[in-house]
């Protein structure tokens, strides 16, 4: 059964009560709740220990169509990989703007509930708030680095044009350079994305604050490679479009050795304006 609850912007009461509350006026069917928030934007423990997803580096549009136009600036074949002092020679003076498309694609991620959980309303409500809500992060993270199945988005480690660097010194000087090299090719570096080692190595050296300063969000998670930091002039070069819902359901049954399977769901896209606004970073 498909609910459309009395609170669905989530402004009383969190996705996790929602959901419990549809689960037990159904009492044991199968059972969807359309709620009108990106679900990855609720854990509720981003309100006491802010931790950057790669989402929170976008700027974000919300869009009604499963087929977005955008405006798409690819660089030259023959452009400068470097700036002059002249504007003529730089590598923007060259951009051939042209219009481009972009597919909304669901990102879901399916979770087993211990036996009995449904018939205890509150347990479930913070099962999932914190722990199914948290996986559908992570799963979104791994699509918007890597792509998704269905081809509909580009993972932004795999963009054309995007620029590589080894680094082999110390990492300051590596940050420092990679950030410039950034804005060579017309961008302002506000993001980096990092691996959690790479992430408290950055603390343990003080360089994070200093990134904040200089107006650069850190974002770290699992889903790239310890030796990789990815930088970029996000907000500018990549729209994050979605239509603002998602959806928790509940498969009686569905799950491993017959266990109650709750998804988490929700439909996004990536609009790529600047792909080579990006350059990944390989330490050694």
């Amino acid at each position: 059964m498909r609910y459309l609850l009395a609170d669905p912007n989530l402004t009383h009461r969190g996705p996790g009560e929602e959901f419990a509350r549809a689960v037990a006026a159904d009492r044991g069917g199968p059972v969807t709740v359309r709620l009108a928030v990106s679900l990855p934007t609720t854990f509720p423990l981003a309100a006491h220990r802010p931790r950057y997803t790669v989402r929170h580096l976008l700027k974000t549009a919300t869009v009604v169509d499963e087929t977005v136009r955008f405006v798409a600036e690819p660089p030259a074949p023959d452009g400068p990989q470097s700036s002059g002092d002249r504007y003529g020679a730089t590598p923007e003076a060259r951009f051939r703007p042209r219009l481009a498309q972009t597919k909304l694609t669901e990102l879901a991620a399916a979770v087993p509930l211990p036996a009995g959980l449904t018939d205890d309303p509150a347990l479930l409500a913070a099962f999932v708030d914190h722990r199914v809500v948290v996986r559908l992060c992570t799963v979104e993270n791994e699509v918007f680095l890597h792509g998704s199945a269905d081809g509909a988005i580009t993972g932004l480690l795999h963009l054309p044009g995007l620029h590589r660097r080894a680094a082999p010194g110390p990492l300051g000087a590596e940050v420092v350079r990679a950030a410039a090299r950034v804005e060579e090719m017309g961008g302002s570096c506000d993001g980096i994305v990092v691996h959690p080692d790479r992430y408290w190595e950055l603390v343990h050296d003080g360089l994070l604050g200093r990134l904040a300063e200089a107006g650069v969000r850190v974002s770290r998670t699992r889903m790239i490679a310890p030796d990789l930091m990815l930088f970029g002039d996000f907000r500018a070069a990549v729209t994050l479009v979605e239509p603002g819902v998602s959806t928790l359901s509940l498969r009686p049954g569905a799950g491993p050795d017959g266990a109650d399977l709750v998804t988490a769901a929700l439909p996004v896209g990536l609009a790529v304006h600047l792909p080579q606004h990006f350059l990944l970073l390989e330490r050694q």
